[in-house]
């Protein structure tokens, strides 16, 4: 099992996922569909040649669940009972098709389950980067995460 129970994190530690992804314009397209949202940055070539970016921006929705996606193999894979939240969701850069994406993961928090004596919740910091080094997604995510096996 790749995830880790909850007695084996500790404030501070961090992951560099090794997996990394070339962002396609069939993923923008896909996920601006499958989601119903019709913004024209997002599908529309020349509506987005027409604004700042000069060229269709990827729908945010995709850049967080390849964030939080690619994190779950290093993370909960087999420990997880349930994800209890995400705050702080910011996207401080553009990600572009044809960008490449790797993230990074820190625990930033533990605290015992108050209801659940085989469990605890914690708390990491999601980011990702693209190939440039800026940072495009940044967010919390909590989670009740099973305790080892007595």
């Amino acid at each position: 099992m790749a995830g880790r129970y909850f007695d084996q994190w500790q404030v501070g530690d961090r992951i560099a996922h090794e997996v990394t992804r070339t962002v396609t314009e069939t993923d923008n397209v896909l996920i601006s569909t499958l989601t119903h949202n019709p913004q024209p940055l997002h599908l529309d070539h020349e509506a987005a040649a027409a604004s700042e970016f000069g060229k269709p921006l990827v729908n945010s929705i995709f850049t967080f669940g390849l964030m939080v996606g690619v994190s779950v193999a290093d993370t909960t894979l087999g420990t997880l009972i349930a994800n209890l939240g995400y705050d702080k969701l910011v996207f401080p850069s553009p990600v572009f098709i044809g960008d490449t994406l790797r993230s990074e993961t820190e625990c930033i928090a533990l605290r015992e389950s108050n209801s659940r004596p085989n469990a605890g919740i914690v708390t990491w910091a999601h980011r990702s980067f693209n190939q440039r080094g800026e940072k495009v997604c940044e967010c919390t995510r909590s989670a009740l995460i099973l305790k080892s096996p007595a």
